[in-house]
């Protein structure tokens, strides 16, 4: 053997020796002897106390499922018992998390490319209390103080695959959002599969993804408060959160009621580390759709009872803000039916919610609580906090305007059927909903009505204080023969009504609004029917008296009524009023408060022909909304229409009147004679 081999030989040797007093020495060291300098490192680094307390042992063993010569470099596994870290001082409690013990492998190769690969932890019994104050400081947040600022940044990189835990406990203490939860999390003994909880057909739309969710392998409890209101739940998850890899879905489900609202869910999460999506099956039930404001920020409106059932998604890392999409959801507003897909964007200056939503039968009575125009009883069942005053009609409950800022919307309804009642169905409805920056508009607001349509436009302006609001309505061809089905005398009438409103207010609410408005109401009927009995129909005790006074149990033929108010401050003022039947021309003159809801109306009617009235006094109608009272003026019977002729105030309101004048059934409208005399400043011309 030559020198040079001989040399080599001794180095391989020594080398080897080596190495194997390295391994002796590494796997008989007692890794207790560091505890010291390890709790002291970290305690500097995190600013608060940490310990290993219990025993540190490390153990070398070659990783499963490694290939070729990998498979032969073993691996350390490190095992701690009973770690400790402790809170910053400002902190309530002393202790902010422990662990009873903490697995995890290191892969040493991975040294050499200066990375921490730790493909898997195991955590056993966590427990953790997490908390913030008001000024927004969290004990979960760390600070790290480098030595030399100006030092370069690591090169070394932190690696975790996946995260494995079991039973533990963790409590939430955010004072910035009034929520403190207790979480209880122990093994279900047996794991339950995925698809026995959220079923086959969603289990199989994920593994069509490329991706298999884990069974569900640990209950949860959670008890507390959120947003300031009691929450109570329970739940299941899977055992292992897969850090690194963003495609394997880790399994949720849970039932959780917060005050009146109920959540189910069940589904996964996708890429834990960053919160990176949600794929679940989502059930909401509660008292009312804004209850769900508190919780998640979103501005519905006010309304009855509700249930829901949809497809939850979620990207929470999207460049615009995260966006949640609820689709093909079904379920009940009231006794209405629901349907339709939304999309919330937590975009930036202002969330935005949109979607369009599908009803087949819209129950009227459930749009109530839009307005408040629903009972207290009902009002205090959805959490409604104003009270409608006894007496009143008009809805007194504020709108929320609050929230308006909070976000905006752009949201379409359509309503297949409408209905008010079995008699009188509304046969369509749709509107387009629009909130932007406070300001709510409805434009169109659209209504099939007895085979005519109303269209609104309808703004409020909720940045204003207070809210001002405009609406403009235009009701065309409605069918008398549909308004009243029932009534026998209409079914053969050619008639219909048609109107325009205007109108302007200020106030939160609509009783407010209407008791400032400003504007004109204009309607005329033509060809029509009337009697006591179609008052009775349509519910007006008063409409029944006068009628009877005038034209007793007869049903009397309705060549044209026609109306036209103005308004200012609330207070609705005639400037025509007429019904032309076949026996009488009848006057109507007076107002009609909206800010105090009182109604001072007189009634004179103007025989034809032979047919005397045996009444010789005017009509009134006087008292509130709420309780109208009729009676006989004790005054003569008067002879209106030359006094107003005399005066010239009926000329201008006739002629803005012709402009809705339509023929009907290709009959001349009857309105136009009787409307065109006044215009010139005739008297309608009294016997036939």
């Amino acid at each position: 053997m030559t020198r040079t081999r001989k040399t080599l030989a001794w180095a391989g040797g020594i080398f080897v020796l080596l190495v194997a007093v390295l391994v002796v020495i590494l796997a008989t060291f007692d890794w207790n002897r560091i505890k010291p300098t390890i709790n002291s490192q970290v305690s500097g680094i995190l600013h608060r106390p940490f310990a290993i307390n219990g025993d540190l042992a490390v153990r070398w063993q070659r990783e499963e499922g490694a290939g070729g010569w990998r498979a032969w470099v073993p691996w350390p596994h490190v095992i701690a018992q009973d770690l400790t870290l402790g809170n910053p001082e400002w902190a309530k409690n002393p202790q902010m998390a422990s662990l009873k013990k903490v697995e995890l492998r290191l892969s040493p190769l991975a040294l050499l490319s200066q990375t921490v690969d730790i493909p898997r932890i195991n955590l056993t019994e966590p427990s953790a209390n997490l908390e913030r104050l008001a000024d927004g400081k969290a004990n979960w947040t760390f600070t790290f103080d480098p030595k030399d600022p100006n030092a370069e940044p690591s090169s070394w990189t932190l690696d975790i695959g996946a995260i494995g835990f079991d039973k533990g406990h963790v409590t939430f203490a955010d004072q910035t959002l009034d929520t403190r939860l207790d979480v209880l999390i122990d093994s279900l003994g047996k794991p339950i599969p995925f698809s026995e909880i959220v079923g086959e057909t969603d289990a199989k739309k994920i593994l069509e993804k490329g991706s298999a969710p884990q069974d569900y392998a640990f209950a949860l409890k959670v008890n507390g408060h959120y947003h300031g209101q009691k929450l109570s739940g329970s739940g299941k998850i899977g055992g292992l959160l897969a850090l690194q890899d963003a495609t394997q879905p880790f399994p949720l489900q849970a039932q959780v009621s917060i005050a009146d609202t109920r959540v189910a869910l069940a589904g996964t999460l996708t890429d834990p580390l960053n919160l990176g999506a949600l794929d679940l099956r989502l059930k909401l039930a509660g008292a009312s759709l804004s209850n769900l404001y508190p919780l998640t920020g979103v501005t519905l409106p006010d309304s009855p009872a509700y249930s829901t059932e949809g497809h939850l998604t979620a990207k929470l890392h999207e460049p615009g803000g995260a966006v949640f999409s609820y689709e093909n959801f079904n379920g009940k507003i009231g006794a209405s039916d629901i349907h339709g897909d939304l999309k919330y964007v937590a975009s930036q200056p202002r969330p935005k919610l949109s979607g369009k939503l599908v009803s087949n039968q819209l129950l009227m009575a459930d749009l109530g609580p839009l307005i408040g125009a629903d009972s207290n009883a009902q009002q205090k069942a959805r959490g409604g906090e104003s009270k409608q005053p006894a007496g009143k009609v008009l809805p007194v409950e504020e709108f929320r305007t609050e929230r308006w800022r909070d976000m905006d919307a752009d949201v379409e309804l359509t309503g297949k059927r409408i209905v008010q009642s079995a008699e009188l169905p509304f046969t369509d409805l749709y509107t387009h909903v629009v909130l932007n920056d406070g300001e709510l508009s409805l434009e169109p607001l659209r209504f099939g009505v007895a085979g005519g349509k109303l269209d609104a436009q309808i703004r409020l302006n909720g940045r204003a204080m207070p809210l001002k609001g405009s609406a403009k309505l235009t009701a065309r061809n409605f069918k008398l023969k549909q308004l009243f089905p029932t009534f026998e005398p209409m079914k053969t009438s050619f008639g219909e009504l048609n109107g325009d409103a205007t109108i302007t207010g200020t106030g939160n609410s609509v009783a407010k609004l209407l008791g400032t408005a400003n504007g004109d109401l204009k309607m005329i009927i033509n060809d029509g029917a009337i009697s006591r009995s179609l008052m009775e129909i349509a519910g007006l005790n008063v409409g029944n008296y006068v009628v009877g006074k005038i034209f007793g149990d007869e049903d009397v033929k309705i060549n044209c009524a026609a109306a036209d108010f103005g308004i200012k401050s609330g207070l609705a003022s005639s400037r025509l009023f007429v019904f032309d039947t076949e026996n009488a021309i009848i006057y109507i003159d007076g107002t009609v408060n909206f800010a105090t809801e009182q109604l001072d109306l007189k009634v004179t009617p103007e025989s034809k022909g032979l047919r005397l009235f045996s009444l010789r006094s005017p009509l009134y109608v006087r008292g509130t909304f709420a309780k109208p009272s009729a009676g006989v003026q004790a005054v003569p019977l008067l002879l209106r229409g030359a006094g107003m002729v005399a005066l010239g105030v009926i000329a201008g309101p006739a002629a803005g009147l012709l402009a809705l004048v339509a023929p009907s059934g290709g009959e001349p409208n009857q309105c136009a004679p009787l409307l065109q005399q006044m215009q010139q400043g005739k008297v309608p011309k009294t016997v036939k």
